[in-house]
C-alpha cells in the first residue's frame, strides 16, 4: 500500500489549520478558490528568485482579505522604506474582488520549514550541487536547528545520470502514523536543463503536540 497522505491534511483539525479560511456560499465558492491560487501565485513568482515564502495564509471577511505572509527575510518582501509592500499590495488588490491587508511575519527558524528547506535543495540541484551533499547539509542543519527528526527524499535523474532513481536520507525519527506529532511537509521541483525535472520531498518532525 503507498503512503500517499499528506502529513499536513491528515492533521487537519488536530493541530493544523487550512492555509484558507473563509466561508461562501456554493455559487461563490469558485470564484474565490480561483481567486485564492492567483494571489498565492502571485506572490510565489514575485520571490521565486530565491526560496524565502514559508507560507501564505488568506483569511476573508465580507469587506476585506488579509494575507499573512511567512518569510525568512522579512527585510526583502517588505523593500526599502515599506516600498515592496505597498506595491504588492496594488498588485493583489488588481486580482482581488475586496481590499487587500498584507501582514508580514518573520520565520526566526528557516531550517524547519518543510518549504524552504525543500525549495533550498532544489534551488542546489538546480545550480548543479550533488544531491547527496545537498540533502545531507540540509538534514544536518534541520537537526541542528531543533528538529527532532528530518526525512528528505530526491527522485529522477540525479547528477544527470541515464536512469532516473529515488534516493532518500533520514536522520531521527519521523513518526507519519502518529496524530498528535508535529510534522511539515512540503515538495519541491527542480528544473535540470538535459536531465528534465528532479522531485524533492521534505519531512520535519518537530515533537508532540500535547
Amino acid at each position: 500500500m503507498g503512503q500517499k497522505v499528506n502529513p499536513i491534511s491528515f492533521r487537519l483539525q488536530v493541530h493544523k489549520n487550512w492555509d484558507s479560511r473563509w466561508f461562501a456560499h456554493k455559487k461563490d465558492f469558485g470564484r474565490l478558490l480561483v481567486e485564492d491560487i492567483k494571489i498565492r501565485d502571485h506572490i510565489e513568482a514575485r520571490f521565486a528568485s530565491r526560496p524565502t515564502i514559508a507560507r501564505v495564509e488568506i483569511e476573508r471577511s465580507a469587506n476585506l482579505i488579509t494575507v499573512t505572509i511567512h518569510t525568512a527575510k522579512a527585510g526583502v518582501v517588505i523593500g526599502r522604506g515599506g516600498a515592496g509592500v505597498t506595491e504588492l499590495k496594488a498588485e493583489l488588490e488588481k486580482m482581488a474582488s475586496l481590499p487587500v491587508r498584507i501582514n508580514i511575519e518573520e520565520v526566526k527558524r528557516p531550517d524547519l520549514s518543510a518549504k524552504l528547506v525543500a525549495e533550498n535543495i532544489a534551488h542546489q540541484l538546480e545550480r548543479r550541487s550533488n544531491f547527496r551533499r545537498a540533502t545531507k547539509m540540509a538534514a544536518q542543519n534541520t537537526i541542528a536547528a531543533g528538529a527532532k527528526g528530518v526525512r528528505i527524499q530526491v527522485a529522477g535523474r540525479l547528477n544527470g545520470a541515464e536512469m532516473a532513481r529515488r534516493e532518500k536520507i533520514i536522520e531521527g525519527s519521523v513518526p507519519l502514523h502518529t496524530l498528535r506529532a508535529d510534522i511539515d511537509f512540503h515538495s519541491a521541483r527542480a528544473a535540470l536543463p538535459g536531465a528534465g525535472i528532479v522531485g524533492v520531498k521534505v519531512w520535519i518532525y518537530k515533537g508532540e503536540r500535547v
